[in-house]
């Protein structure tokens, strides 16, 4: 009898356990509207490895996210903006880097790679894929990694994590990340 009344309490934890998953699974979706696909983290690490050849992944964060708060393993650095000497609302302000296409045209052949981009959260990866395509890379071959390397903010006030980045993104579903820097990967006009 023991077994069976142990049995039953299992099963019930184990449903409650699958629904509590179910309500926290995260959905991806893009942030804004941009040329090219769009690939949630899991994807984009299953592409690079299918074709680490010719399928890179772009942060196209500031050079201080990228070597401060970390990035994906083999992960190209070269940023969209850079961070100015000037405050704004929020902070140090972002200026655009004028070089952005130029900079992936020299580290990458428009015929034959795939570029995923990725940013903190995927607002700037989306601006950078519609730059990529503007450049000369297929749209076939441009995508968003959605969710970005932190992901976005908690909104909900009543959690613990409130504004905090727990959505889904490369760190928070435990894809490869490190804080190592390569030469061969940092932004390259910084190495010359």
């Amino acid at each position: 009898m023991k077994s069976v009344k142990h049995i039953a309490a299992m099963v019930v934890v184990v449903a409650l356990l699958l629904c509590a998953a179910a309500a926290y699974a995260f959905e991806y979706k893009a942030n804004k509207e941009h040329l090219g696909g769009d690939l949630t983290p899991k994807q984009a690490l299953e592409m690079v490895m299918k074709d680490p050849a010719h399928t890179f992944v772009v942060d196209c964060r500031t050079r201080p996210e990228y070597q401060l708060v970390g990035h994906a393993e083999g992960a190209y650095n070269v940023p969209i903006n850079f961070w100015s000497n000037k405050l704004g609302e929020k902070g140090y302000t972002e200026t655009p880097n004028p070089n952005f296409g130029q900079d992936l045209l020299k580290r990458f052949n428009p015929k034959t790679d795939t570029l995923l981009m990725i940013c903190r959260s995927g607002n700037r990866s989306c601006q950078a894929c519609n730059e990529a395509i503007k450049a000369g890379f297929d749209e076939a071959k441009v995508f968003n990694v959605m969710g970005g390397f932190e992901g976005g903010k908690d909104k909900d006030k009543d959690s613990p994590t409130h504004g905090k980045r727990t959505g889904g993104s490369w760190k928070n579903e435990g894809q490869p990340w490190t804080y190592s820097m390569s030469k061969d990967l940092l932004y390259q006009p910084d190495v010359q």
